[in-house]
């Protein structure tokens, strides 16, 4: 079973970080535009389990991701399973055909620039997106796929990897909690 262990923080300004990056090997892509549907589940509220299904469109590809509750108080470690569509409009307008079909409301939608740089840290190979999240502001979200028992050791490494890059303040909600606290 595999983990998305994460820590995100909110910034004011992506510039120094891209130095940084690069001086530890980074390199950065150009950005690409991320819209997120999120829905709520037909018998279960989503909010009272700490789970989240959503429809991702990059581009012309897009995803279906299912987040499981956080496991810990001080990350936002969770598993996470995305599966692959098919690519196109008419991909994504079938999936949500098909959601919808079976009772999945649409709950909001959280669209996103980001920039993206892998780099080995520590052992692990670390995603580290830089977000400009619209009605949000920036952020930086540090992240290692994991399996269970390499969890806490990918803990360690990404909040030694926070401290480094000078990164403070860890905000443990999703976007879509933090959208949704704004309305």
């Amino acid at each position: 079973m595999k983990f998305e262990v994460e820590l995100k923080f909110p910034v004011d300004d992506l510039t120094p970080l891209e130095s940084q990056l690069e001086e530890l090997g980074g390199i950065i892509e150009v950005p690409k535009r991320q819209v997120d549907r999120y829905y709520s589940h037909p018998s279960r509220n989503f909010a009272e389990t700490d789970e989240a299904l959503r429809i991702r469109r990059v581009g012309d590809q897009n995803f279906i991701t299912y987040k499981g509750p956080k496991v810990d108080d001080s990350t936002k470690t969770r598993r996470e399973i995305e599966v692959p569509l098919i690519s196109g409009a008419t991909g994504a307008a079938n999936i949500v055909d098909l959601f919808e079909s079976l009772g999945f409301s649409p709950v909001a939608e959280v669209t996103k620039d980001r920039r993206k740089s892998d780099i080995q840290y520590e052992g692990f190979d670390v995603m580290i997106a830089m977000d400009e999240v619209r009605n949000l502001g920036k952020f930086v979200e540090l992240e290692i796929t994991s399996g269970e028992e390499e969890m806490e050791a990918a803990k360690e490494a990404l909040t030694k990897l926070a401290d480094q890059l000078g990164l403070s303040n860890s905000e443990r909600r999703s976007y879509l909690e933090l959208i949704l606290g704004a309305k």
